[in-house]
């Protein structure tokens, strides 16, 4: 029973006390040390006073101390937390804080820093003054380096409150204890006739100047040493005059101070000082002046002390957004400031909330999140990217809006390394196919194959050999001359994937086809990757012993790509890894569909106008503040070169189906240009088919007759010559009972495009006539002619050489799915003009009677009521 009224009740206290803090000692009745607290471990410091050693003089002040501690609650007034008082101790718990004294030797030497940082202490402890002397009725008495303590976010806070008196008591200043503490008195303690004129914080204010001067000087030793301003600003230099002067009534009051100085030009009017004010007094602003405050934070973080971003500002940051409206512009200076933390508190406190980002619906949040990806991706473990992040990534790959298709390409890159097998290998290159066959901006499909080859060397080996050629030869046929520089850049990057037979059979004759590209850009860089790729045959040639180290990486699962670097291909490895191409225009005009319908235009029309140019819009309100959707639509698509890849400030991707290509640059053979383009045999991943084939429905009647009566028309003109033989013999005489059907010309060439593109016939050029493959037509015969008949004479249609398009790029490379055969052109020379105008007089009367029958049939519905849903017309 003893024990327990005899045991030391110090243990009771809530605090493990660690060692104290050297030289605060000399300047106060009390010790201070570190503690933490015993529960969870979080830093605090505590003031300790021994009642033992202590006479009863101090002993008063320090418990006079903690009442007033306990009772004054201000931001800038030192923070209580616990106390504890027996027989020997007192102890009292506050924020971890320094001395002012001791802190001193820990500020940087960065001057534009440090005048920030000080400028921002100084009106805190002015504001504390303020407080007490106007508010509080008080005096502290004591105002000192030694009596101001900086806590954890480097902001300071008033303590040593053992002095603390009335406003209205008695104006002479305490006796102090220790008496290191007496170079801080006012002048009037020693002349009491100017006690008459002291007001209630003329004594605060003699001490604050004292702080002023120890802020740029260091700990104050003898009180002559207040007339040295030499290292005091000069935006303060007649302040500080005013608050050291010998006269107690001259010496401003602290809220006057504050007005004075937080005037443009004054000390207290500074980035760090404003941004500080503002987070304070977050909650009372409105979006609009949350938006623009966040917007230029960024810029600012650099000058702040860490200390403060690390303590002060970012913890407002993170609950500015997730209780507050500040919307996404916060995103910027959170993830800059995210930097400063170690993995575990990044870990702690950064990560939940990118989680709950990328949840987000709103499109500028999602945008400013991809943009800045490389600030806090390393921090993120892969079970979070591939369960939580990934999943709401690339839903963006089917946005809308451009913006935010283009930000997802382009976030792949850093995503990549962390993503698994099936987000990888699958869900990703899925999206790429679709991306880069079907996207109508051609700056996004341009990304898309610049992307691909950047994150080569983290796909699986079978599956990087399947698709980088494919994909890479399907940029090269692509509209859009970067996108044609991608895939050209791309193989050369790339090479140490490609087997040797697979250059020479597929990659060497696409890229030949570039060598005549309307585009120099395009030329020159497609002739570098040919020399390259056939100096690498040529060597294998000479040594086939290299063709195993030319192949190493093919089969390898983790490649680098720097390797590359030091081939020949380490021009194109350093175009492709530096940057993503950069569009410069802005247009939404979608790509046209692949059908019989659509003209090429000729190379005269290749410049898009300015008037049919615009910006991508979005469907949300919020989509027009995205920062890069950019207005600038005044260059074409043959200003683009391998320059714009190194562009720093990348824009909103081109959104045009740009002309200047060599699928535009054509003469005048539109129906038979578009029967090439539906005769393409594309390159698919996965072995899908991309790109639209589909026609537009016929919405007319007469358009449905005519094209029955021209597929008649074809019929009859193949079943004439169903006794012809594959080999092109000469003709025989029943043959030539329909010469006019075999003798064609372009506007009988013309009336048959359409129903034959529509069987899916497929046109090439190997001479200069135009053949059709004979499996392409198994459906043509008619009821007098049987499939053989029919199919042999296919080829006997042949349209003029001048139809044919040598410069297209958009053949299909792959030569296997081609007949072996060789066709010949059809001999016309058998046939007379007579014949000729016989059949274009037989069809002209046709043509003129199905016009007859057409209009009579509008007039007897013209007579009759309408019926509720009929056309008209």
């Amino acid at each position: 029973m003893w024990s327990f009224f005899s045991r030391d009740s110090s243990k009771d206290f809530p605090y493990d006390i660690g060692e104290p803090v050297g030289g605060f000692d000399q300047y106060s009745i009390w010790t201070l040390h570190k503690a933490k607290r015993k529960t969870t471990l979080e830093e605090v410091s505590v003031f300790v006073y021994d009642i033992r050693s202590g006479s009863d003089t101090k002993c008063e002040l320090a418990k006079a101390a903690l009442k007033r501690l306990k009772t004054l609650r201000h931001p800038s007034i030192l923070q209580y937390l616990d106390s504890l008082e027996t027989d020997k101790m007192l102890y009292v718990a506050t924020e971890a804080v320094d001395p002012l004294g001791t802190y001193f030797a820990k500020l940087g030497s960065d001057n534009v820093q440090k005048g920030l940082y000080l400028a921002w202490g100084i009106f805190q402890i002015t504001r504390a003054l303020s407080f007490l002397n106007n508010d509080g009725n008080l005096r502290h008495n004591n105002v000192s380096a030694w009596s101001v303590f900086v806590n954890a976010s480097g902001e300071w806070k008033l303590g040593s409150l053992e002095y603390v008196s009335a406003a209205d008591g008695n104006p002479m200043p305490p006796a102090k204890i220790p008496v290191t503490l007496e170079v801080y008195d006012s002048p009037e303690k020693n002349d009491p006739s100017k006690l008459k004129a002291a007001t209630k914080c003329s004594v605060d204010m003699w001490g604050l100047g004292c702080l002023v001067w120890e802020a740029f000087n260091g700990v104050l030793k003898q009180r002559s040493n207040l007339k040295d301003i030499e290292h005091i600003p000069k935006s303060l230099q007649s302040l500080y005059c005013e608050l050291v002067g010998a006269s107690p009534s001259n010496r401003p009051n602290p809220a006057d101070i504050i007005t004075r100085c937080r005037k443009p030009g004054g000390f207290f009017k500074n980035d760090l000082v404003d941004t500080l004010l503002f987070l304070e007094e977050i909650q009372i602003k409105d979006k609009a002046e949350k938006n623009r405050f966040f917007s230029g934070l960024t810029t600012h973080l650099d000058n702040f002390p860490d200390n403060v971003c690390r303590h002060k500002i970012l913890p407002q940051l993170i609950t500015a957004y997730e209780y507050g409206d500040a919307g996404s512009a916060v995103l910027a200076p959170m993830f800059k400031l995210g930097k400063l933390l170690d993995e575990v508190e990044y870990q702690k406190r950064i990560v939940p909330c990118v989680v709950k980002l990328f949840a987000s619906t709103d499109r500028v949040t999602r945008s400013r999140l991809l943009q800045q990806l490389d600030l806090f991706i390393a921090h993120l473990q892969p079970q979070v990217v591939n369960d939580q992040i990934f999943p709401q990534v690339a839903h963006g790959f089917l946005d809308t809006n451009a913006t935010i298709r283009e930000q997802t390409v382009k976030s792949i890159i850093h995503l990549a390394p962390k993503l698994n097998y099936n987000n990888l290998n699958v869900e990703v290159l899925r999206h790429f196919a679709r991306l880069q066959a079907r996207d109508d901006q051609g700056g996004i499909r341009t990304n898309t194959t610049v992307c691909l080859g950047k994150i080569a060397p983290h796909l699986h080996p079978q599956v990087r050999q399947r698709v980088l050629v494919s994909a890479f030869i399907r940029a090269m046929r692509d509209p859009f001359p970067p996108a044609r520089v991608a895939g050209v850049l791309a193989l050369a990057a790339t090479q140490q994937y490609f087997l040797l037979s697979e250059v020479a059979n597929r990659v060497l004759p696409s890229l030949c086809s570039l060598t005549v590209d309307p585009e120099k850009t395009v030329r020159d860089p497609a002739f570098k990757t040919i020399r390259g790729f056939l100096g690498k045959l040529e060597k294998v040639s000479e040594d086939p012993s290299l063709r195993e180290t030319m192949e190493a990486d093919v089969h390898t699962a983790t490649p680098s790509i720097g390797n590359a670097a030091a081939t020949w291909a380490g021009w194109a490895v350093t175009a492709v890894t530096a940057k993503f191409y950069r569009s410069q225009s802005d247009s939404s005009r979608p790509r046209p569909p692949l059908t019989g319908r659509n003209l090429s235009k000729p190379a005269s029309l290749e410049q898009p106008s300015s008037s049919s140019l615009s910006t991508t819009t979005s469907s949300v309100t919020s989509m027009t503040s995205l920062e890069h959707e950019s207005n600038d639509t005044s260059a074409s698509a043959s200003d683009y070169g391998n320059n714009d890849w190194d562009n720093e400030n990348w824009g909103e991707m081109d959104t045009s189906q740009d002309p200047s290509s060599p699928l535009a640059a054509s003469s005048n053979n539109g129906a038979l240009m578009a029967a090439n383009a539906l005769s393409e045999v594309r390159d698919g991943w996965d072995n899908e088919e991309w790109g639209s084939l589909e026609e537009d429905p016929c919405e007319e009647e007469e358009q449905a007759e005519q094209e029955q009566q021209q597929q008649q028309l074809a019929r009859q003109s193949i079943s004439s010559t169903s006794s012809s033989q594959p080999n092109q013999r000469p003709l025989l005489p029943h043959q030539q009972q329909y010469p006019h059907q075999q003798q064609l010309q372009q506007h009988e060439l013309n009336d048959l495009i359409e129903p034959l593109a529509k069987l899916n016939s497929h046109v090439t050029s190997p001479s200069k006539q135009s053949m059709l493959r004979p499996k392409e037509l198994p459906n043509l015969s008619s009821s007098n002619t049987s499939p053989t008949s029919a199919t042999a004479n296919c080829n006997n249609i042949s349209p003029p050489s001048s139809h044919l398009n040598n410069s297209t790029h958009n053949a299909n490379w792959n030569s296997d799915s081609w007949a072996d055969g060789e066709f010949e052109p059809l001999d016309e020379s058998g046939f007379g003009n007579a014949k000729l105008d016989e059949a274009r007089r037989k069809r002209e009367e046709k043509k003129l009677q199905r016009q007859r029958e057409l209009e009579a049939r509008r007039a007897q519905r013209a007579s009759g009521p309408m019926k509720l849903g009929a056309k008209k017309l």
